[in-house]
């Protein structure tokens, strides 16, 4: 069997064939539907399981692990009771910009839903992250990521009412917080320490973005600064994993 575009940029080294040559059944069921893939075109819906294993002459076991693997690449996705082909991964820039910046580069068009807003004393672990003192108010803002209204992340945003006291009544919670702080109120962005590490969504999160629980994640952590080098914030963003990748530029060592 030969297999195509192993040379592709991001593709496995061989194709992913194990040096003694055997190649595990699903696996060569995979590639072919991901040959089928590349037919068909994004949106267009896959042939039902029965006749793809019949096609490939596997069964339907086999054909199911196949299809959970492209899945969890985000090659396919499940719609309604069948499946279709999706469309290439969301890159979103490991940068001090927000995600609306990033969607929007990409033609897509960025929107959020609003879980909850609420106002609570923070806790010594929050009030460190963010410059203050313990039992201050802090906001917590929850939202669901939307990418062309397909639900793509969920965000926790966590901010001293001191510095946005009108959170609940001069912000639309669709629009990105980045340009409310810099149009609204004169704050700028300074730098940020950020951790990126794969997690599985808990029920709740899986609920709410709407995928299976074993679905992996990407989970970033945020403390960002202002301009001042003043704590601003603290984001936990959790990103599809079959829906987004990241990038970032490298300079030379010093």
């Amino acid at each position: 069997m030969d297999y195509p575009n192993e040379q592709a940029p991001g593709a496995p080294i061989r194709a992913g064939i194990p040096e003694h040559g055997r190649i595990p059944k699903y696996y060569a069921a995979k590639v072919r539907i991901a040959e089928l893939l590349d037919e068909l075109g994004e949106g267009e819906p896959l042939p039902t399981e029965r006749d793809l294993a019949l096609r490939f002459e596997v069964s339907r076991e086999t054909l199911r692990q196949a299809l959970r693997e492209l899945v969890l690449e985000g090659r396919i996705r499940r719609l309604g009771r069948g499946t279709v082909v999706a469309g290439p991964k969301l890159e979103q820039p490991l940068a001090l910009a927000s995600y609306t910046e990033g969607v929007r580069k990409q033609g897509r068009r960025p929107g959020r839903h609003l879980i909850g807003l609420d106002r609570f004393p923070c806790n010594a672990a929050l009030a460190a992250e963010l410059g203050l003192a313990a039992g201050e108010p802090v906001w917590h803002m929850e939202r669901v990521l939307l990418a062309d209204d397909e639900r793509v992340g969920l965000e926790s945003t966590y901010v001293a009412v001191s510095r946005v006291p009108d959170l609940d009544s001069d912000f639309e919670p669709d629009s990105s917080f980045y340009a409310y702080l810099h149009e609204r109120l004169g704050i700028g962005f300074g730098d940020a320490d950020e951790r990126l590490e794969t997690v599985l969504a808990t029920p709740r999160e899986a609920l709410l973005i709407g995928t299976p629980g074993a679905l992996p994640m990407l989970l970033i952590h945020r403390v960002s600064r202002d301009t001042e080098g003043r704590p601003l914030e603290r984001v936990r963003t959790l990103f599809r994993g079959d829906r987004f990748s990241f990038t970032t530029r490298l300079g030379g060592a010093p």
